[in-house]
């Protein structure tokens, strides 16, 4: 790995569906999983992702003094694309709420928008768009 990678703690031991719909919404490859003591819970799931690396698990409050260090809506992950569309068609079928609808109209010259997923993340989703 290279750069930032983001790591995400999924709220209400959701992390299994999490690595599902990131599978399903924007092609991520589960690259290892490790599965917690407790057998329910996901300590650890290692994603490649357009490129990048994303990391997640389940919310451990008892490892943070009891409290949970899931914050839904904290961050915003961007992809940048060659399709936005298919990708953020492919995303809203599979639970993705739209949060800035998909357009073309941005000054940096890309089609983007902005969706939550079914886990409280936030993603941005732009490609750029070609003329002529």
């Amino acid at each position: 790995m290279s750069g930032i990678t983001p790591y995400l703690t999924i709220a209400d031991g959701r992390a299994r569906d999490a690595v599902a719909f990131y599978q399903d919404a924007f092609g991520a490859e589960l690259v290892e999983t490790h599965d917690a003591d407790d057998g329910k819970r996901l300590m650890h799931a290692h994603l490649r992702l357009n490129g990048g690396e994303l990391m997640l698990s389940d919310d451990f409050p008892e490892f943070h003094g009891g409290q949970s260090s899931a914050a839904p809506g904290g961050a915003r992950l961007h992809l940048s694309v060659d399709d936005a569309d298919a990708v953020w068609n492919r995303a809203v079928a599979v639970g993705a709420e739209v949060t800035m609808p998909l357009a073309d109209d941005q000054f940096w010259g890309d089609r983007y928008g902005h969706i939550r997923d079914p886990f409280g993340q936030s993603w941005s989703i732009g490609a750029p768009i070609r003329k002529g």
